[in-house]
């Protein structure tokens, strides 16, 4: 496989990532009773959206103009990142000893796990920078997702452990 090649089923492969990450927070946005459950579920979708977006970008100008179809106007992570002092706060108290809130957290999670360790593999592979860079950018905005979502499910497994009377330690 020349690089082309292997640049293209990266992307075929990230970009189903990002369509099962959608695919998961839309329907979880759209399944929640709860405001602030859909409301960061929809947040985390168009996040999704967004990668598709750039991954496309990329694939539809690969033949054209190689590696440096990955040189995108990226923003740093930290300015798309979830605002967690407000999600946690109006999440945890409508969450509260709620197992669907604490699963879909805990799938969320793996999902963004996956996606990290994708992402991250994929910039170790590529040669060139410009590939580099572009991957572990979208490494490092799936970090931002698993962190997030690792403090609200730490927070609202302690809730439910203690309203459920399993809280053994």
């Amino acid at each position: 496989m020349n690089d082309r090649e292997q640049m293209l089923d990266i992307l075929r492969k990230a970009y189903q990532i990002e369509v099962d990450g959608y695919t998961f927070y839309s329907m979880t946005a759209d399944h929640a009773e709860k405001d602030a459950v859909r409301d960061l579920f929809g947040k985390l979708a168009a996040d999704e959206v967004q990668h598709q977006a750039f991954l496309k970008g990329v694939a539809g100008q690969l033949n054209e103009k190689g590696a440096a179809a990955f040189q995108l106007n990226l923003r740093s992570p930290g300015q798309r990142a979830i605002n967690q002092a407000l999600f946690t706060a109006r999440f945890r108290e409508q969450a509260a000893a709620s197992e669907f809130e604490l699963g879909v957290l805990s799938v969320g999670m793996t999902l963004e796990s996956n996606a990290i360790r994708y992402f991250s593999s994929a910039a170790q592979q590529a040669s060139e920078a410009e590939v580099k860079g572009f991957y572990q950018f979208l490494a490092d905005w799936e970090k931002q997702h698993y962190d997030a979502l690792e403090s609200l499910f730490n927070g609202v497994r302690a809730e439910h452990q203690a309203a459920s009377g399993f809280a053994p330690f």
